[in-house]
């Protein structure tokens, strides 16, 4: 896949931000009364394994003025060294807006995680292109990949609208397109027609789709393949089989991309993934690994993914290390990856576990 050349960002991420609490230790929520609060988001997750790594990364997002969460959250953006923009918004009043919670505790053994959503008043629902210059960013400053994902596409209909403006102002600036289909039932309901012909207008855009069975099926009306049965091997099957459908509906979209994850307790996962790219299939078959927090791993891979993608390697390696990065984000307590090097990320790849001095 050829990139645009001569951009001041190889990475252009829309995103809602917000705070995460976790009670230590691995405890339930109703009975912890000690929370570990980090600033987070699904794309912003994303963004993180490129931004560790090196890569120039931005953020188009929205902020509460003067808050002292928002503060949180550029303060954590800037160590992650992630760029961002966007508005600042007045609270108005205590029950305004402000930034989203997402309260989650992390499971263990055969507890699983529990995770709550408060998502009232949030901010992120406002974004808007008229808040943004995008030929300047896309066009004076130039993007080579955007990354857009169907949690802020369906946030709200003001947010359905930003995510096809900035597809289509990235597009006509020859920045490629990554769509991560994430399909959430909450933010569909009574709007499904609407957001069926939003998603089907971005993935027509892009250049790249991540998603499972579930989301291409849901998100843009695609009719699953028979079933194989529950494994993962029935899975990759299934899911070539659905991969071979879009290329036929989408075919300005090359590269196809999925998890493969099979719980056999919170701390321990069978992991794998598969990547289509043109003709060929990329295969990495599940292995097992452990797991501090299991929550952003799937973020982490597609995060891998692209780094691969943007730093000109073979196709066969981007898997591999989309595999890895999303291993390494279980590893932390935080939902997105913080890789010392790329050297870091191919040993978990390798298997290699050996103290380094």
């Amino acid at each position: 896949m050829v990139l645009k050349e001569n951009c001041k960002y190889s990475l252009v991420i829309p995103t809602s931000m917000g705070v995460r609490l976790t009670p230590q230790n691995g405890q339930p929520v109703h009975s912890s009364d000690t929370f570990f609060m980090q600033a987070t988001s699904a794309e912003s997750n994303v963004a993180s394994i490129p931004s560790f790594l090196g890569l120039p990364v931005k953020i188009l997002t929205t902020f509460v003025k003067e808050s002292p969460i928002a503060r949180f959250i550029k303060d954590d953006l800037s160590r992650r060294h992630i760029d961002y923009e966007g508005p600042e918004l007045d609270q108005e009043d205590p029950w305004g807006y402000r930034h989203q919670i997402n309260i989650a505790d992390s499971g263990f053994g055969l507890r699983g995680p529990r995770v709550q959503n408060d998502r009232a008043g949030e901010v992120g629902r406002t974004l808007n292109a008229s808040d943004f210059d995008f030929d300047r960013i896309f066009g004076e400053n130039g993007a080579q990949v955007v990354h857009l994902s169907g949690l802020i596409a369906a946030l709200s209909p003001e947010t359905s609208k930003f995510c096809l403006d900035i597809a289509r102002s990235a597009k006509k600036h020859g920045s490629r397109i990554s769509f991560d289909l994430n399909h959430r039932a909450t933010f569909w309901k009574n709007r499904e027609e609407e957001l069926r012909d939003v998603f089907m207008e971005i993935a027509g855009l892009a250049d790249i789709l991540v998603g499972n069975e579930e989301d291409f099926q849901l998100c843009l009306g695609f009719e699953g393949p028979e079933e194989g049965g529950g494994d993962l091997a029935a899975k990759i099957e299934s899911f070539k089989s659905m991969i071979n459908l879009a290329k036929e509906r989408f075919p300005n979209a090359t590269v196809f991309g999925t998890t493969l994850r099979e719980v056999i307790s919170v701390n321990r996962h069978l992991w794998g993934a598969i990547l289509s790219v043109g003709d060929d299939f990329h295969v990495v078959e599940p292995r097992e690994i452990p797991v501090l927090d299991r929550i952003g791993g799937g973020d982490g891979f597609v995060g891998g993914v692209l780094y691969g993608l943007i730093k000109g390697w073979a196709p066969e390696t981007w898997i591999q290390f989309g595999w890895a990065s999303g291993a390494l984000v279980t590893t932390m307590k935080t939902d997105y990856g913080q890789p010392a090097d790329e050297d870091q990320i191919w040993n978990i790849w390798e298997g290699n576990a050996r103290v380094r001095r």
